[in-house]
């Protein structure tokens, strides 16, 4: 028994910044923006361009792509963020609703960035334990450059996120692009990093917090996490990926095609290089920045495009999380 990828879908705002705004915001150099940081432009939010409403066009473009009929779908899972159009909301319910999925149930789970790859393994064990699962939608949006106030040297490192919205429709027994194995890596000691530091139980929002801005992304220790991340970040994606990999019968050797999320280009490179991969085995996403959790739905649907996925390729999607998490999983495209 197996589950494989029948279809994906990507809905990205028209609405872009470019690096000549970021680095205008931010008063940083254009060439630190375009060079070190990797960013080219990004999709921001139009008026219309809500969380889950990206991740509903997103999904029903997976459906228009498959030929399957969301009546047929047996489980909805939510990838995107938490920052969506209501703050107590369940989104998987509202884009069961809006597809028309009504056969479905529905729910939520959250790993920030890392939110894609970990659904990814939560689905295909549902599928695997329960007879009743044979069609799993996975979609959801994203915006949380909300979030970021560009004179905040501080979150610099996040001048990167956009907004866009992604979809997978994934299937028990499907005959092509087969989920293999996956790996998670989590650790505690960031939990308190990267934080909106008002608007939860420990300092409800105030008038105040609006004006003075409290209410972005700020990082709480930012030259002790930027230690600490300097010491286990990168082998920490080379462990979650190796580990997939070995867990799927392969080694780094057997890499065709690796969809990484959009980090600062020295760290992409350095990943490529320690695995023996080239530059054509990837795709660096310096015109979309960071979308998040969806970038590996991106990375796949820009590959694909671009012909650099083949019948028989394997296939690792990678991912990093604020929290902090690491992930990867292996996939076999074409017909198993």
């Amino acid at each position: 028994m197996n589950v494989g990828i029948v279809s994906t879908g990507i809905y990205l705002p028209e609405e872009r910044m470019t690096a000549e705004k970021i680095a205008t915001l931010s008063d940083i150099p254009l060439d630190v923006i375009k060079e070190k940081m990797g960013i080219i432009e990004k999709p921001i939010p139009g008026e219309e361009d809500h969380t889950v409403e990206m991740g509903v066009r997103a999904a029903k473009q997976a459906l228009e792509k498959s030929g399957i009929d969301a009546k047929n779908i047996d489980l909805i899972i939510n990838i995107g963020e938490e920052h969506k159009e209501y703050p107590l909301w369940t989104s998987a319910i509202k884009i069961q609703e809006e597809i028309g999925a009504y056969h479905a149930w529905a729910f939520d789970v959250a790993l920030r960035c890392g939110t894609t790859i970990m659904a990814l393994k939560v689905a295909k064990s549902l599928m695997l334990a329960d007879p009743s699962i044979e069609t799993v939608l996975l979609a959801g949006g994203y915006r949380n450059s909300d979030l970021i106030d560009y004179e905040n040297e501080r979150t610099r490192f996040m001048f990167n996120l956009g907004a866009g919205g992604g979809a997978m429709i994934l299937q028990k027994n499907y005959p092509k692009n087969t989920i293999l194995e996956s790996e998670l890596i989590t650790d505690g000691s960031f939990s308190d990093d990267v934080i909106v530091p008002v608007g939860g139980t420990k300092r409800p929002l105030t008038e105040r917090h609006l004006q003075e801005g409290l209410y972005r992304l700020d990082v709480t220790d930012p030259a002790g996490m930027k230690a600490r991340l300097e010491q286990k970040s990168l082998q920490n994606f080379l462990t979650a990926i190796r580990s997939s990999l070995q867990k799927s019968g392969y080694t780094e050797e057997d890499i065709d095609y690796i969809g990484i999320l959009h980090m600062k280009k020295s760290a992409h490179d350095y990943v490529l290089n320690e695995l023996g991969l080239t530059s054509d085995q990837s795709i660096y996403l310096e015109n979309y920045g960071h979308i998040g959790q969806i970038d590996q739905i991106l990375s796949l649907e820009l590959a694909e495009k671009e012909g650099k996925i083949k019948e028989g390729d394997v296939v690792v999607l990678v991912s990093a999380g604020i929290g902090y998490a690491w992930g990867a999983i292996t996939i076999k495209w074409g017909d198993t």
